[in-house]
C-alpha cells in the first residue's frame, strides 16, 4: 500500500475506536529527542519481534531474519546474528551491517541469505524501516501454488491487491541479483509471496513488519484450510479495498502489534539487556 493510499493515524482511530473515558488516549508511536534513544528502542523492538518469531513456531533451523534502519544512517540496519535461536535473542546480540556488507557492529556472523535479500529490499524501498522474512509452515506451503492471498476474510484483505509474487525460486538466496529482483517482485506492497520459499513483508516500524508477517501467515493457513474443504467464498473487490483502507494501513499494522509486544515484553524482560 503506498503513502497516498494508506489512511492516516487520526482517521483509524477515528474509525476503530468506540465510546471512551474522558480524557483517555489510543497509544502511538513513540517520538525521539536523540539518535541513541531512537536506536535502543529500535533494537528492542526489533529484539521482541524475534522472540515473537520464537513463540509462534516461526524458526526453521538457521533461516528467517528481520532487519530494521539504523536512525543514523538508513543505509545501516541492524540484524539477527546468524546461528542463533530466535527465542534466545537480546537487543545486545543485534549485528550491524552496511548495504554494501561491510560489519559495523557485532562479535558473529550474519547469514549470507539475509543480508543478499534485505541490503536490495532496503536499496529497493526506502520508505521501508524494517522487513521480515522466516520460512514459516503456512507460508512456505501456500507459496508452493505460486498464487497470490485471495480475499476471503477480514484479515487477508489487508494484502488485497497488495503483495506480490515472486516466481523464479533458484535455491538458496546467495547473490545481489537475486536480492534485486526479490525487490522488484516487493514493489510498492506490504509484503511478497516468495514461490517455493515463503514470505517476505516490510513496514514503517518493526512492529508493523512483523505484524504483516503474523497475519500473513495466519491468512495462508486459513486459506489453505478452506480450499481443502471446499471451495472458498471470495470478498467483492469494493469491499475488499475498504476493508484493507480500514485494516491494512501503516498505523493499523503498528497498533494491532501492541497486544503481542505488550505479552513478550513482560514474559522475556531479559530481550531489553
Amino acid at each position: 500500500m503506498t503513502a497516498a493510499t494508506s489512511p492516516t493515524m487520526t482517521q483509524v482511530i477515528a474509525a476503530a475506536v468506540g465510546p471512551m473515558p474522558e480524557g483517555g488516549s489510543v497509544p502511538t508511536p513513540p517520538v525521539f529527542d536523540s539518535v541513541d534513544a531512537e536506536r535502543r528502542y529500535r533494537k528492542e523492538q526489533l529484539a521482541a519481534g524475534f522472540r515473537l518469531f520464537g513463540k509462534f513456531g516461526f524458526s526453521e533451523g538457521v533461516a528467517g531474519h528481520i532487519t530494521v534502519r539504523d536512525p543514523e544512517n538508513p543505509e545501516w540496519f541492524w540484524v539477527n546474528p546468524f546461528g542463533m535461536s530466535f527465542g534466545q535473542i537480546k537487543a545486545s546480540d543485534l549485528i550491524l551491517v552496511d548495504h554494501e556488507g561491510t560489519l559495523l557492529h557485532g562479535a558473529r556472523p550474519v547469514n549470507r541469505a539475509a543480508f543478499v535479500i534485505h541490503s536490495e529490499v532496503h536499496k529497493a524501498r526506502p520508505d521501508a524501516l524494517a522487513a521480515a522474512h522466516s520460512h514459516s509452515l503456512h507460508g512456505k506451503a501456500f507459496s508452493s501454488l505460486g498464487i497470490p492471498l485471495a480475499p476471503i476474510t477480514q484479515d487477508a484483505c489487508a494484502f488485497f491487491e497488495d503483495h506480490g509474487l515472486y516466481s523464479d525460486f533458484t535455491g538458496v538466496v546467495s547473490d545481489a541479483e537475486e536480492g534485486q529482483r526479490i525487490g522488484a517482485a516487493l514493489g510498492p506492497h506490504k509484503a511478497v509471496i516468495l514461490q517455493n520459499h515463503g514470505l517476505l513483508t516490510v513496514g514503517r516500524s518493526v512492529a508493523e513488519a512483523v505484524w504483516w508477517f503474523i497475519t500473513m501467515e495466519r491468512s495462508c493457513q486459513a486459506q489453505l484450510l478452506a480450499m481443502a474443504a471446499g471451495t472458498p467464498k471470495l470478498i467483492d473487490r469494493d469491499t475488499a479495498l475498504r476493508t484493507r483502507g480500514q485494516v491494512g494501513g501503516h498505523f493499523a499494522g503498528w497498533f494491532q502489534a501492541r497486544p503481542l509486544w505488550d505479552r513478550i515484553t513482560a514474559s522475556d524482560p531479559d530481550l531489553f539487556d
